[in-house]
């Protein structure tokens, strides 16, 4: 049925409702009143007629007037309860005149209307709060008061999420501190109607003109909380696309249920594909009650990791970090977070075998996750060096330090750069899954490596730097405007790793997992997004440059090479890549002595020795370098 014609039927239908109520009131009333002792005999069917068809005339009149046959039964809420009682004072009002002017033809008119009122007012309420509880449990939350002061807000999506927001906000002491002014309904249900006393003024290409009268009328531009359809991220774009042109910024209510306030939205929402949830009940078998060891555990991945590792109530959790402030910010994070769970930190470079081997001497982990990493990519490529003394030579020690005190799994976390690398991190992150994978295979251990895009809000990636820069005003730096990414959350990336080390084979295997991360997106397209989300306009309010791409990064990057062969896990949306790397007994001579080469700081040696090692790229360098010669 057309949304239109339903939403009329609805109306007719609700407004018939409270015709029939007031017609069996005012018949109800008059049997009552007539029927009592200081009026025997003086019932007439006549007076009867009269004062019920011009009562509900009245009640029709003043309920159309009053749009109480826009309300929505089921979403019931203190504003239609107000709306309820106005209406019947409004209908009072009409019928008086007339009831005086027929007085002569009604019997007891005054005690007849009293009682009326009250039973058309126990009917109507009656016939909502059993639609309301039909659909919330819950009859008498239509008694409970809405703050009508506060932010001014326009709530945009379906039906069903925006009666959830309602809810919460009006049912949270949080919820005066903004005023949902009407509903932009996404796929043009019900216009013209009302979801608990807030109206639904349109849809989407309504939301344009709704939110200029807004702000006319309350003299500043509303927020545009999103909520269901419209946070997917193909509504999303939609709606920045007019909010951001009529400067309204975009908001949605927290995960929080006990804060019920809305918040700017965050980076997942840019994401497209819908946010994963991974089941973390087959990780806690593997850490509950074990000692785990989290390297690089200051980092953005890392500290995130190391607080999901302390919520399985490990034995024990050392957290290894090069970064003195990184290292007192998670300690001081989990102490307040785990406070049963003991954390120990440790200060110090994977880079430092010493003292790597102290640290797990000491911890004496059953888990090793090595998230320690030289990551940004132009910087690796003017420190080829440090590169590989962290990438490479870090993971190996970390990988033989966690074999030489029994660790039972170790898990590398890698990146899609390292598929097919143009550029040394990419390059040093391959040739460390091979090292990883090579040690694994010569001990008792199981080695999880696992690969994924770029993690939203990391230090160092894009999302704060475009972030940083509309806070400036501008301009956003782009490298190229066609360049793609993957990307993924904090919490997926750190689930992924933790799943990653639950899903590990046996003992002396080895094992490399993706994440089902989606389509890429567009770096243009998330810039103009995230200056949307301000309420900005691209290339108007903040404008875009093209730089260039720097040393060694890539238009498309991609999870897997043509070669290796992906399966589902029994985790969806993890999938496990069966890798061959074909690497002989001269690979480790030569991983030596890349390593020694780094140490000596000797660029032309390492650079060469790397493309060797990882042949794939060698041949994109030696293609790049016949380029720019040409």
């Amino acid at each position: 049925m057309n949304p239109l014609h339903a939403a009329r039927r609805a109306m007719a239908l609700t407004l018939g409702f409270d015709i029939v109520a007031a017609t069996a009131a005012m018949i109800l009333a008059s049997i009552l009143v007539w029927s009592s002792d200081k009026v025997v005999g003086a019932l007439s069917l006549d007076a009867m007629i009269v004062s019920t068809t011009c009562f509900v005339v009245a009640v029709g009149a003043g309920f159309v007037i009053r749009g109480v046959q826009k309300q929505v039964w089921r979403h019931m809420g203190w504003p239609d309860a107000v709306m309820i009682v106005q209406a019947i004072g409004l209908s009072t009002l009409i019928y008086l005149p007339v009831m005086l002017l027929l007085s002569s033809r009604l019997v007891a008119p005054w005690a007849t209307l009293l009682v009326a009122l009250v039973l058309l007012t126990v009917f109507l309420f009656s016939g909502r709060m059993l639609a309301l509880s039909r659909s919330t449990r819950m009859p008498l939350q239509i008694f409970s008061p809405v703050a009508r002061a506060g932010q001014p807000v326009l709530l945009v999506g379906d039906v069903d999420s925006c009666v959830n927001v309602l809810r919460r906000l009006q049912g949270s002491p949080q919820g005066g501190k903004v005023r949902v002014l009407g509903v932009v309904e996404m796929r043009g249900k019900d216009p013209g109607r009302a979801i608990r006393g807030v109206p639904i003024m349109g849809c989407l290409s309504d939301l344009g003109t709704v939110i200029d009268v807004m702000k006319v009328r309350y003299g500043q531009t509303p927020w545009v909380a999103v909520t269901g359809v419209a946070r997917e991220r193909d509504g999303m774009l939609q709606v920045l696309a007019v909010a951001s042109t009529h400067g309204a910024e975009i908001m949605a209510l927290g995960s929080d249920e006990a804060a019920q306030v809305l918040e700017p939205v965050h980076p997942a929402d840019l994401l497209s594909r819908p946010e994963r949830q991974l089941d973390i009940t087959p990780v806690r078998s593997i850490v509950e009650g074990a000692k785990v060891l989290v390297t690089g555990g200051g980092g953005t991945i890392g500290s995130e990791l190391a607080r999901q590792v302390a919520a399985l109530s490990p034995a024990c959790l050392t957290v290894l970090d090069a970064s003195e402030f990184n290292l007192y910010s998670i300690d001081m994070s989990l102490a307040a977070e785990a406070p049963g769970v003991e954390v120990v930190t440790r200060l110090g470079d994977v880079r430092d075998t010493a003292r790597l081997t102290d640290v797990f001497q000491r911890a004496q982990p059953d888990l090793v996750i090595h998230a320690a990493a030289l990551k940004h990519v132009p910087l690796m490529e003017h420190n080829l060096c440090e590169a590989i003394l962290t990438n490479v030579a870090g993971a190996v020690s970390a990988a033989r330090a966690a074999v030489s005190v029994g660790a039972k799994r170790f898990v590398f976390i890698s990146t899609d750069k390292a598929v097919d690398p143009d550029n040394v991190m990419g390059a040093t992150k391959r040739l460390a899954e091979i090292a990883v994978s090579r040690i694994a295979a010569e001990s008792n251990m199981s080695a999880s490596m696992v690969r994924f895009g770029n993690v939203l809000g990391s230090s160092g990636s894009v999302v704060p730097l475009f972030e940083r820069q509309i806070a400036a005003g501008g301009p956003i730096t782009l490298t190229d405007p066609g360049v793609t990414r993957f990307f993924m959350t904090v919490e997926e990336a750190s689930s992924l790793v933790l799943q990653a080390a639950a899903l590990g084979g046996g003992q002396g295997t080895s094992d490399l997992f993706v994440l089902d991360m989606g389509e890429p997106i567009p770096i243009l397209q998330l810039a103009e997004t995230m200056i949307r989300l301000k309420g900005c306009v691209p290339g108007v309010d903040i404008e875009i440059v093209t730089m260039g791409l720097r040393d060694g990064e890539k238009m498309h990057e991609v999870l897997t090479y043509d070669h290796e062969q992906i399966s589902p896990t029994r985790v969806d949306g993890i999938n496990r890549v069966a890798s061959v790397n074909g690497h002989g007994e001269l690979f480790d001579k030569q991983l030596l002595a890349l390593i020694e080469a780094a140490s000596r700081r000797d660029r032309s040696e390492a650079l060469r020795l790397l493309g060797i090692l990882v042949p794939e790229y060698g041949a994109n360098r030696a293609e790049r370098l016949q380029r720019h010669s040409a």
